[in-house]
């Protein structure tokens, strides 16, 4: 999403203090060995982050996206399907990569045909497909349009990468996929947003499209609920997911205030192992905000606190 100015990175001195280390990772992965589970768009980025932590909880993950092994990934930042379940796997969960291109909708209910085939349900469903990024790198889309020009100066494509490839992406994951919960009375629905308090993204057609997914969650909890279901939106801050880490390598910036794609993987996961988790339906989480309130750190073993876009001065 759009974030705060891009802060130096501090020069390193002679007599500087020593860096503090961080506290050590004590968090106990939920038991999830009973859970079936679909993340989208988990070749790398949050998903993959998501698909990894449940496997560390036992859970089976099914693992999609476009991208799989021996192919090149989406600008060239790697990351696969294959490479996705084999983690869960090696986790200690079981893996099962399925190439999906969630824009394409035979492709969604074929992945859901097979689920009820080998499963015979769905307990936890992660939307989070997601183009709006693609072909971006850094500061500008490779048309030459600025992320945070005025709308009027945007191309016409970030509007289909955000709003096709984005929320139209998890609106046909969720058409396709409830219908296995529904069936069982049971399950969980979790939408991967962006936001901070309802204050502009800095981009009108991220800020559509993003605002489109938490506004989506709400009505899909609203028509969920008498069935059992819950539906909710969560949205991570600054991740170090591969495209923020190769725009690093070519400009470095400060890292200190970002998080791992794993942190929203540990939110989903005490979600998804939450008996009350219904009571949480149809609201938006900042992933540190769960944090707190399921008292879980990121892999480092800090509590990143929830993304917070700074006042205009």
């Amino acid at each position: 999403m759009a974030r705060a100015p891009r802060k130096a990175l501090p020069h390193p001195s002679r007599g500087a203090a020593p860096a503090r280390r961080p506290p050590p990772d004590r968090w106990k992965p939920p038991a999830l060995r009973h859970l079936v589970a679909v993340v989208t768009g988990a070749s790398r980025g949050a998903g993959r982050g998501i698909a990894c932590v449940l496997g560390q909880c036992g859970a089976t993950v099914y693992v999609t996206g476009r991208t799989m092994r021996g192919e090149t990934g989406v600008d060239d930042l790697g990351g696969t399907v294959d490479d996705t379940a084999d983690e869960v796997s090696r986790r200690g969960g079981t893996g099962v990569a399925v190439r999906v291109d969630h824009g394409v909708d035979r492709e969604v209910e074929a992945l859901f045909a097979r689920v009820r085939r080998e499963q015979g349900r769905l307990d936890l469903l992660v939307c989070n497909a997601w183009s709006g990024y693609e072909h971006y790198f850094g500061t500008t889309f490779d048309d030459g349009t600025r992320f945070a020009a005025p709308f009027w100066e945007q191309s016409l494509r970030r509007w289909d990468g955000m709003m096709t490839g984005g929320l139209r992406s998890q609106l046909a994951t969720a058409f396709f996929g409830v219908p296995l919960m529904l069936r069982r009375g049971r399950g969980l629905v979790v939408l991967t947003a962006a936001g901070d308090r309802g204050r502009y993204l800095g981009s009108l057609f991220y800020d559509v499209a993003k605002n489109g997914v938490s506004r989506a969650a709400m009505g899909m909890a609203r028509e969920l609920l008498p069935r059992g279901v819950a539906a909710l939106a969560v949205t991570p801050g600054f991740m170090r997911t591969e495209r923020v880490m190769a725009a690093h390598a070519r400009a470095p910036f400060d890292l200190s205030e970002t998080e791992s794609p794993e942190y929203v993987g540990r939110a989903v996961a005490m979600l998804a192992a939450d008996p009350k988790v219904i009571g949480r339906t149809g609201s938006t989480w900042a992933v540190g905000d769960l944090a707190r309130l399921y008292r879980f750190t990121d892999v480092d073993g800090r509590r990143v606190p929830p993304f917070r876009i700074p006042d205009e001065g």
